[in-house]
């Protein structure tokens, strides 16, 4: 099995219900002057130097666990290889029975080995796959706290009651919210925050 790290961001799809209650939610709260804003979480997510430095520290684990992969099929390789010859000596006709029976023993304790490494194999990929899921949840979760905690400090100093995703999409693939007014996205602003401690090295939109 192959070891990949997959991208911390998970597009969600929104419902067509949800999408409705959406659009009935920005008309009935018109009447009642509610302020809407938008931000695009996706945008938001990729841009973030956190999600950056957290998507360098998942591929570093990875070329790690891929390491260790790799020593162990090697290993594996070479006893089914030392197997294959022990297989072969014990067939030998040449050989005494008494002989090709004391070589069957050893081919034996060799397909052991393998089979045993085997199963290791097995059982590290599981692990790794399973260690690699969990980081990739925890470092994501912590990101996306940090940033609807801003977008709620922004949307308060804004005004807004309501803050649409822009990134979101349907079942279907398709915008949940076509099209929103530049005056009322907090995008740019959520970034600037985000990113106002980002180290100097950092290349990100925000500090541009």
């Amino acid at each position: 099995m192959k070891l990949k790290v997959q991208s911390l961001w998970r597009p969600r799809c929104t419902p067509v219900w949800v999408a409705l209650l959406l659009a009935v939610s920005a008309f009935s709260v018109a009447a009642a002057e509610v302020r809407i804003g938008v931000v695009d979480i996706r945008k938001v997510f990729d841009d973030y130097y956190k999600t950056k430095a957290a998507n360098a520290k998942l591929k570093d684990r990875l070329v790690d666990l891929e390491k260790e992969q790799k020593s162990l099929l090697e290993q594996y390789q070479k006893s089914k290889d030392e197997y294959k010859r022990a297989l072969d000596d014990a067939n030998d006709q040449a050989l005494s029975l008494d002989e090709r029976e004391k070589r069957k023993k050893a081919a034996e304790a060799k397909l052991l080995d393998v089979q045993t490494l085997q199963q290791t194999i097995d059982d590290f990929n599981k692990t790794a796959r399973t260690s690699l899921d969990e980081q990739e949840r925890t470092l994501r979760d912590k990101i996306m706290g940090e940033i609807k905690g801003v977008v709620s400090a922004k949307a308060k100093a804004a005004g807004f009651t309501l803050v649409f995703d822009t990134a979101a999409e349907t079942v279907n693939r398709t915008p949940v919210i076509p099209y929103a007014s530049p005056e009322n996205d907090l995008t740019t602003d959520v970034l600037k925050e985000l990113n106002a401690n980002a180290p100097a090295s950092t290349n990100t939109d925000a500090k541009k």
